[in-house]
């Protein structure tokens, strides 16, 4: 029973994802920019019911931007749960930008890229994330630069922190964490590290019991005459105290 629900959640999964490519392709040229955020939350927040995983929200997100996020990171479907909890424009490795179907998804929900291999390429994305800052946008980034174990948190990189400082955007931390829905446990189905596959912590979500996503958001925090270093320290403890609450 367990294998029919998984593959019967991957076969709805792959055909609301075939509905949001067309849907790019076709409806959000003629959409407003406010119509295609509240497109991709509404789709993004379907894509986990479909996949038996329930959205709890604590906190407030941010109502308008501009506003830069910073969450840790667990899993690839980490950006469908802040996707669901709020529309925001990821800055995402730019090999993601290539891969089938899903970088038409990513680049139709507004991802910036980085190829993170060029050190010198953050600078580039520095100033595209400022501009957009500028203009009033929610972008969200995942500061350890890669995803963890669950059980603590990596050293978070500071280069990216430059955007919020040079366009006097405010940072707001968040948290995340996926859990059993009937026992509140831990759940290591999305884990998304080390060996781990795209497509086997993918069939682990689909075959695990429902689960519950959490997302905690914190207060937003003034970039006035911040020191980048300093402060990704400081989110740092503010993220791993969010992260300790949602236990």
């Amino acid at each position: 029973m367990h294998l029919f629900s998984a593959g019967l959640k991957l076969l709805r999964a792959t055909a609301h994802v075939g509905r949001g490519w067309w849907t790019i392709r076709t409806t959000f040229p003629r959409l407003s920019p406010a119509e295609r955020e509240a497109r991709v939350q509404q789709w993004a927040e379907r894509m986990l019911n479909l996949m038996g995983i329930r959205l709890t929200v604590l906190g407030t997100p941010p109502a308008k931007g501009p506003v830069l996020l910073i969450c840790n990171h667990l899993s690839w479907l980490d950006i469908l749960t802040i996707h669901a909890a709020r529309h925001v424009r990821f800055v995402s490795k730019s090999n993601v930008r290539h891969w089938p179907v899903i970088g038409m998804l990513s680049t139709g929900a507004g991802s910036l890229y980085i190829e993170r291999e060029r050190r010198r390429d953050a600078m580039r994305v520095v100033h595209h994330m400022a501009e957009a800052l500028r203009e009033g946008d929610v972008i969200a980034v995942f500061p350890e630069g890669t995803t963890g174990d669950g059980h603590g948190l990596l050293p978070f990189h500071a280069n990216l922190l430059q955007a919020a400082i040079s366009s006097g955007a405010p940072v707001q931390p968040a948290a995340l964490r996926f859990a059993d829905a009937s026992t509140g446990e831990t759940s290591d189905a999305p884990r998304y590290v080390g060996k781990d596959t795209l497509l086997s912590s993918l069939w682990r979500t689909l075959n695990a019991p429902p689960l519950l996503a959490v997302v905690r958001f914190g207060e937003p925090q003034t970039s006035h005459a911040r020191d980048r270093r300093a402060w990704a320290k400081s989110l740092h403890a503010d993220v791993e105290a969010l992260r300790r609450e949602l236990k």
